[in-house]
């Protein structure tokens, strides 16, 4: 599958477990630093940001790399919109 020109690779289970793994450990040193300086997230913020993460811990995994063109970045930050976007629709539906 490509998207914008960029050939995606399918990642196994194994590398989706490490990126979930990396995802939460990056998130929760995140969540750390942000309440040792006194800006902590709430609930919402903070979900927001996990998704983020794992995205770009799995986006990785799937072949799109920021450090490899516009065309790289384009697609992380429109995926990544789209995810937020997704999220937040959901969140106002339930709240």
């Amino acid at each position: 599958m490509k998207i914008l020109g960029i050939q995606l690779s399918k990642p196994s289970f194994n590398e989706v477990t490490a990126s979930a793994v990396m995802a939460a450990g990056l998130w929760l040193a995140c969540m750390a630093l942000l309440r040792v300086s006194e800006q902590p997230l709430d609930r919402i913020e903070a979900g927001g940001a996990l998704l983020v993460i794992f995205w770009g811990c799995v986006g990785v995994r799937m072949g799109i790399r920021i450090d490899h063109g516009v065309r790289h970045l384009a697609v992380n930050l429109l995926c990544g919109g789209v995810i937020l976007a997704l999220y937040h629709a959901i969140v106002s539906l339930i709240a």
